[in-house]
Protein backbone atom coordinates (compact mmCIF):
# COMPACT_ATOMS: atom_id res chain seq x y z
CA UNK A 1 0.00 0.00 0.00
CA UNK A 2 1.27 3.48 -0.91
CA UNK A 3 2.60 5.53 2.01
CA UNK A 4 2.91 8.70 -0.03
CA UNK A 5 0.96 9.25 -3.23
CA UNK A 6 0.94 12.05 -5.78
CA UNK A 7 -2.18 12.14 -7.95
CA UNK A 8 -2.53 14.16 -11.16
CA UNK A 9 -0.09 16.79 -9.92
CA UNK A 10 0.33 19.86 -12.15
CA UNK A 11 2.43 23.01 -11.92
CA UNK A 12 3.06 25.81 -14.40
CA UNK A 13 4.91 29.10 -14.22
CA UNK A 14 3.08 31.36 -16.62
CA UNK A 15 2.87 29.55 -19.95
CA UNK A 16 5.62 27.10 -18.98
CA UNK A 17 4.27 23.77 -17.72
CA UNK A 18 6.95 22.25 -15.47
CA UNK A 19 5.04 19.31 -13.97
CA UNK A 20 2.39 17.68 -16.13
CA UNK A 21 -0.22 15.31 -14.66
CA UNK A 22 2.28 13.52 -12.41
CA UNK A 23 1.23 10.31 -10.67
CA UNK A 24 3.68 8.67 -8.26
CA UNK A 25 3.55 6.49 -5.16
CA UNK A 26 6.03 5.13 -2.64
CA UNK A 27 5.84 2.50 0.08
CA UNK A 28 6.87 3.24 3.65
CA UNK A 29 10.58 2.76 4.42
CA UNK A 30 11.69 3.03 0.79
CA UNK A 31 13.82 5.52 -1.14
CA UNK A 32 12.48 7.12 -4.31
CA UNK A 33 14.76 9.06 -6.61
CA UNK A 34 13.43 11.76 -8.92
CA UNK A 35 15.96 11.63 -11.73
CA UNK A 36 16.28 13.80 -14.80
CA UNK A 37 18.12 16.68 -16.47
CA UNK A 38 17.96 20.28 -15.31
CA UNK A 39 14.53 21.80 -15.89
CA UNK A 40 12.67 18.47 -16.05
CA UNK A 41 10.42 19.27 -13.04
CA UNK A 42 12.00 17.11 -10.35
CA UNK A 43 12.88 19.92 -7.90
CA UNK A 44 9.50 21.56 -8.48
CA UNK A 45 7.86 18.24 -7.57
CA UNK A 46 9.93 17.99 -4.40
CA UNK A 47 9.04 21.54 -3.41
CA UNK A 48 5.34 20.85 -3.91
CA UNK A 49 5.61 17.83 -1.60
CA UNK A 50 7.40 19.99 0.98
CA UNK A 51 4.82 22.77 0.69
CA UNK A 52 7.22 25.42 -0.60
CA UNK A 53 5.30 25.57 -3.89
CA UNK A 54 1.54 25.25 -4.30
CA UNK A 55 0.35 22.78 -6.91
CA UNK A 56 -2.01 24.16 -9.56
CA UNK A 57 -4.04 20.97 -9.32
CA UNK A 58 -3.80 17.43 -8.05
CA UNK A 59 -3.31 15.98 -4.59
CA UNK A 60 -0.55 14.84 -2.23
CA UNK A 61 -1.48 12.16 0.29
CA UNK A 62 0.81 11.00 3.08
CA UNK A 63 -0.05 8.09 5.36
CA UNK A 64 -3.71 8.40 4.39
CA UNK A 65 -3.86 12.19 4.94
CA UNK A 66 -4.31 14.81 2.24
CA UNK A 67 -1.56 17.37 2.90
CA UNK A 68 -1.75 19.57 -0.23
CA UNK A 69 -3.40 22.47 1.62
CA UNK A 70 -1.07 22.41 4.63
CA UNK A 71 1.75 24.97 5.01
CA UNK A 72 5.34 23.65 5.06
CA UNK A 73 5.54 23.73 8.87
CA UNK A 74 2.29 21.80 9.13
CA UNK A 75 3.39 18.90 6.94
CA UNK A 76 4.98 15.79 8.46
CA UNK A 77 7.99 16.09 6.15
CA UNK A 78 11.44 17.65 6.42
CA UNK A 79 13.72 18.90 3.65
CA UNK A 80 17.49 18.85 3.27
CA UNK A 81 18.33 21.57 0.76
CA UNK A 82 21.18 21.53 -1.73
CA UNK A 83 22.82 24.46 0.08
CA UNK A 84 22.14 22.83 3.52
CA UNK A 85 20.70 26.21 4.70
CA UNK A 86 22.60 26.08 8.00
CA UNK A 87 23.01 29.12 10.26
CA UNK A 88 26.74 29.99 10.41
CA UNK A 89 26.28 32.07 13.59
CA UNK A 90 24.95 29.04 15.48
CA UNK A 91 26.68 25.97 16.83
CA UNK A 92 26.03 22.53 15.36
CA UNK A 93 23.58 21.58 18.11
CA UNK A 94 21.77 24.93 17.89
CA UNK A 95 21.24 24.30 14.17
CA UNK A 96 19.79 20.86 14.90
CA UNK A 97 17.53 22.26 17.64
CA UNK A 98 16.25 25.11 15.47
CA UNK A 99 13.17 23.45 13.99
CA UNK A 100 12.07 21.99 17.32
CA UNK A 101 11.15 25.37 18.81
CA UNK A 102 8.34 25.63 16.25
CA UNK A 103 6.98 22.35 17.58
CA UNK A 104 6.55 23.83 21.06
CA UNK A 105 9.30 21.67 22.54
CA UNK A 106 11.14 23.21 25.50
CA UNK A 107 14.86 23.87 25.23
CA UNK A 108 15.99 21.03 27.50
CA UNK A 109 13.97 18.44 25.59
CA UNK A 110 15.04 19.94 22.25
CA UNK A 111 18.69 19.63 23.28
CA UNK A 112 18.15 15.99 24.24
CA UNK A 113 16.54 15.22 20.87
CA UNK A 114 19.24 17.11 18.97
CA UNK A 115 22.02 15.22 20.74
CA UNK A 116 20.37 11.89 19.88
CA UNK A 117 20.27 12.83 16.18
CA UNK A 118 23.88 13.98 16.28
CA UNK A 119 24.74 10.56 17.73
CA UNK A 120 22.94 8.87 14.85
CA UNK A 121 24.79 10.96 12.27
CA UNK A 122 28.17 10.59 14.03
CA UNK A 123 28.51 14.24 15.03
CA UNK A 124 28.02 14.19 18.81
CA UNK A 125 31.64 15.30 19.35
CA UNK A 126 31.02 18.41 17.23
CA UNK A 127 27.88 19.61 19.03
CA UNK A 128 29.55 22.79 20.26
CA UNK A 129 31.44 23.60 17.07
CA UNK A 130 30.48 26.44 14.74
CA UNK A 131 29.22 25.42 11.31
CA UNK A 132 32.13 27.18 9.58
CA UNK A 133 34.57 25.10 11.64
CA UNK A 134 33.49 21.75 10.19
CA UNK A 135 33.91 20.14 6.76
CA UNK A 136 31.40 20.03 3.92
CA UNK A 137 30.59 16.41 4.63
CA UNK A 138 30.00 17.19 8.29
CA UNK A 139 27.77 20.14 7.36
CA UNK A 140 25.70 17.79 5.21
CA UNK A 141 25.26 15.50 8.21
CA UNK A 142 24.23 18.47 10.39
CA UNK A 143 21.53 19.26 7.83
CA UNK A 144 20.42 15.63 7.98
CA UNK A 145 20.37 15.62 11.78
CA UNK A 146 18.29 18.83 11.81
CA UNK A 147 15.78 17.29 9.42
CA UNK A 148 15.58 14.05 11.42
CA UNK A 149 15.09 15.94 14.70
CA UNK A 150 11.50 16.87 13.82
CA UNK A 151 10.67 13.15 13.29
CA UNK A 152 9.33 13.52 9.74
CA UNK A 153 7.28 10.82 8.10
CA UNK A 154 9.12 11.53 4.85
CA UNK A 155 12.57 13.04 4.38
CA UNK A 156 13.02 15.13 1.22
CA UNK A 157 16.51 15.70 -0.16
CA UNK A 158 17.30 18.15 -2.97
CA UNK A 159 20.62 17.19 -4.63
CA UNK A 160 22.04 16.52 -1.14
CA UNK A 161 25.49 15.39 -2.27
CA UNK A 162 26.15 17.71 -5.19
CA UNK A 163 28.33 20.15 -3.21
CA UNK A 164 30.80 17.44 -2.16
CA UNK A 165 33.90 16.26 -3.99
CA UNK A 166 33.76 12.90 -5.79
CA UNK A 167 35.41 10.78 -3.10
CA UNK A 168 33.37 12.28 -0.25
CA UNK A 169 30.18 12.01 -2.29
CA UNK A 170 30.66 8.24 -2.59
CA UNK A 171 31.27 7.90 1.15
CA UNK A 172 28.30 10.07 2.06
CA UNK A 173 25.87 8.20 -0.18
CA UNK A 174 26.90 4.96 1.55
CA UNK A 175 26.32 6.61 4.94
CA UNK A 176 22.96 7.95 3.80
CA UNK A 177 21.84 4.52 2.64
CA UNK A 178 22.94 2.95 5.92
CA UNK A 179 21.16 5.65 7.93
CA UNK A 180 17.98 5.10 5.94
CA UNK A 181 18.06 1.38 6.69
CA UNK A 182 18.84 1.98 10.36
CA UNK A 183 15.91 4.39 10.84
CA UNK A 184 13.53 2.69 8.37
CA UNK A 185 13.08 6.17 6.92
CA UNK A 186 10.97 6.98 3.85
CA UNK A 187 13.00 9.27 1.57
CA UNK A 188 12.46 11.11 -1.71
CA UNK A 189 15.55 12.67 -3.21
CA UNK A 190 16.30 14.64 -6.34
CA UNK A 191 19.42 14.13 -8.43
CA UNK A 192 20.66 14.34 -12.00
CA UNK A 193 23.44 11.84 -11.18
CA UNK A 194 22.51 8.45 -12.64
CA UNK A 195 25.08 6.53 -10.60
CA UNK A 196 23.86 8.11 -7.36
CA UNK A 197 20.29 7.13 -8.21
CA UNK A 198 21.25 3.55 -9.08
CA UNK A 199 23.12 3.09 -5.79
CA UNK A 200 20.69 4.77 -3.40
CA UNK A 201 17.18 4.28 -4.71
CA UNK A 202 14.72 1.45 -4.27
CA UNK A 203 12.73 3.05 -7.07
CA UNK A 204 13.70 5.57 -9.76
CA UNK A 205 11.27 8.00 -11.38
CA UNK A 206 12.70 9.41 -14.61
CA UNK A 207 11.34 12.83 -15.57
CA UNK A 208 11.70 14.78 -18.81
CA UNK A 209 10.11 18.12 -19.75
CA UNK A 210 7.64 17.89 -16.89
CA UNK A 211 6.48 14.38 -17.71
CA UNK A 212 7.07 11.17 -15.81
CA UNK A 213 8.74 8.88 -18.34
CA UNK A 214 9.24 5.69 -16.32
CA UNK A 215 9.32 4.37 -12.76
CA UNK A 216 10.73 1.16 -11.37
CA UNK A 217 13.63 -0.46 -9.51
CA UNK A 218 17.10 0.60 -10.74
CA UNK A 219 17.83 -2.69 -12.54
CA UNK A 220 14.46 -2.65 -14.27
CA UNK A 221 14.72 0.88 -15.65
CA UNK A 222 18.35 0.28 -16.71
CA UNK A 223 17.75 -3.07 -18.42
CA UNK A 224 14.25 -2.31 -19.75
CA UNK A 225 13.96 1.42 -20.53
CA UNK A 226 10.51 2.56 -21.62
CA UNK A 227 11.76 5.17 -24.09
CA UNK A 228 14.90 6.13 -25.94
CA UNK A 229 15.31 9.12 -23.60
CA UNK A 230 15.22 6.84 -20.54
CA UNK A 231 17.70 4.49 -22.18
CA UNK A 232 20.20 7.23 -23.01
CA UNK A 233 19.82 9.14 -19.74
CA UNK A 234 20.58 6.11 -17.57
CA UNK A 235 23.76 5.19 -19.42
CA UNK A 236 25.39 4.88 -22.80
CA UNK A 237 23.89 2.60 -25.45
CA UNK A 238 25.34 1.36 -28.71
CA UNK A 239 23.27 1.75 -31.86
CA UNK A 240 23.78 -1.12 -34.29
CA UNK A 241 22.31 -1.83 -37.69
CA UNK A 242 22.02 -5.55 -38.32
CA UNK A 243 22.52 -7.18 -41.72
CA UNK A 244 18.72 -7.37 -41.96
CA UNK A 245 18.56 -3.57 -41.71
CA UNK A 246 16.99 -3.63 -38.25
CA UNK A 247 18.27 -1.03 -35.76
CA UNK A 248 18.95 -2.20 -32.20
CA UNK A 249 20.48 -0.74 -29.03
CA UNK A 250 22.79 -2.47 -26.54
CA UNK A 251 24.59 -1.44 -23.35
CA UNK A 252 28.41 -1.47 -23.79
CA UNK A 253 28.85 -4.26 -21.24
CA UNK A 254 26.51 -6.54 -23.23
CA UNK A 255 28.86 -6.64 -26.23
CA UNK A 256 31.27 -9.49 -25.42
CA UNK A 257 34.76 -9.47 -26.89
CA UNK A 258 35.47 -12.97 -28.23
CA UNK A 259 38.95 -12.14 -29.51
CA UNK A 260 40.90 -10.79 -32.46
CA UNK A 261 39.45 -11.40 -35.91
CA UNK A 262 40.81 -13.99 -38.31
CA UNK A 263 39.01 -16.09 -40.88
CA UNK A 264 39.54 -19.19 -38.75
CA UNK A 265 38.41 -17.49 -35.53
CA UNK A 266 35.27 -16.21 -37.26
CA UNK A 267 34.42 -19.68 -38.61
CA UNK A 268 34.86 -21.14 -35.13
CA UNK A 269 32.68 -18.47 -33.55
CA UNK A 270 29.96 -19.04 -36.15
CA UNK A 271 30.10 -22.79 -35.54
CA UNK A 272 29.99 -22.54 -31.74
CA UNK A 273 27.43 -19.77 -31.32
CA UNK A 274 24.14 -20.70 -29.68
CA UNK A 275 20.65 -19.87 -30.85
CA UNK A 276 19.90 -16.20 -30.20
CA UNK A 277 23.57 -15.17 -30.37
CA UNK A 278 24.74 -12.64 -32.96
CA UNK A 279 28.28 -11.85 -34.14
CA UNK A 280 29.67 -8.58 -35.47
CA UNK A 281 33.15 -7.23 -36.15
CA UNK A 282 34.62 -3.87 -35.18
CA UNK A 283 38.01 -2.13 -35.34
CA UNK A 284 39.39 -0.61 -32.14
CA UNK A 285 39.95 3.15 -32.55
CA UNK A 286 41.26 3.85 -29.06
CA UNK A 287 41.14 2.60 -25.48
CA UNK A 288 40.73 4.35 -22.14
CA UNK A 289 42.06 2.53 -19.07
CA UNK A 290 39.89 3.43 -16.07
CA UNK A 291 41.31 1.20 -13.34
CA UNK A 292 39.06 -1.78 -12.84
CA UNK A 293 37.79 -1.69 -16.43
CA UNK A 294 38.79 -0.39 -19.87
CA UNK A 295 36.58 1.38 -22.38
CA UNK A 296 37.27 0.71 -26.05
CA UNK A 297 35.93 2.96 -28.76
CA UNK A 298 35.47 1.01 -31.97
CA UNK A 299 33.93 1.21 -35.42
CA UNK A 300 31.85 -1.60 -36.87
CA UNK A 301 32.07 -2.86 -40.45
CA UNK A 302 28.90 -0.81 -41.08
CA UNK A 303 30.76 2.33 -39.95
CA UNK A 304 28.88 2.76 -36.67
CA UNK A 305 30.86 3.99 -33.66
CA UNK A 306 30.40 1.87 -30.55
CA UNK A 307 31.77 1.59 -27.01
CA UNK A 308 32.95 -1.67 -25.42
CA UNK A 309 33.67 -2.34 -21.76
CA UNK A 310 36.30 -4.89 -20.77
CA UNK A 311 37.19 -6.03 -17.24
CA UNK A 312 39.67 -8.82 -18.08
CA UNK A 313 42.74 -6.60 -17.71
CA UNK A 314 44.13 -7.38 -21.16
CA UNK A 315 45.03 -4.46 -23.40
CA UNK A 316 43.72 -4.41 -26.97
CA UNK A 317 45.95 -2.39 -29.33
CA UNK A 318 44.51 0.33 -31.53
CA UNK A 319 43.62 -0.97 -34.98
CA UNK A 320 42.80 -4.50 -33.81
CA UNK A 321 39.74 -6.00 -35.48
CA UNK A 322 37.61 -7.78 -32.90
CA UNK A 323 34.89 -10.38 -33.04
CA UNK A 324 32.00 -9.33 -30.79
CA UNK A 325 28.94 -11.25 -29.63
CA UNK A 326 25.61 -10.32 -28.11
CA UNK A 327 22.38 -12.11 -27.24
CA UNK A 328 18.82 -11.38 -28.30
CA UNK A 329 17.93 -11.11 -24.60
CA UNK A 330 20.39 -8.22 -24.16
CA UNK A 331 18.78 -5.94 -26.75
CA UNK A 332 17.42 -2.82 -25.02
CA UNK A 333 15.32 -1.50 -27.85
CA UNK A 334 14.54 -2.37 -31.44
CA UNK A 335 13.57 -0.17 -34.35
CA UNK A 336 14.31 3.17 -32.61
CA UNK A 337 16.03 5.83 -34.69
Amino acid sequence: MAYIELKNLNKAFGEKVVVNDLNLSLERGKILCLLGPSGCGKTTTLRMIGGFLEADSGSICLDGEEISALPPEGRPVATVFQSYALFPNMTVIENVMYGLKFKGINRAKAREIALSKLEVTGLADYAGARVNEISGGQQQRVALARALAVEPKVLLLDEPLSNLDAKLRIRMRDELKELQKQLDMTMIFVTHDQEEAMVLADSIAIMHDGYLIQTGPPREVYDHPATQFAMEFLGSANRLTLSSGEVIYLRPEKLRILGAYSDGAMRTAETEKKAGTHLICADVVRGEYLGFYTLYFARTDQGEEIVLRSVDGNSVPEGTKLILAFEDADVLMRGAQ
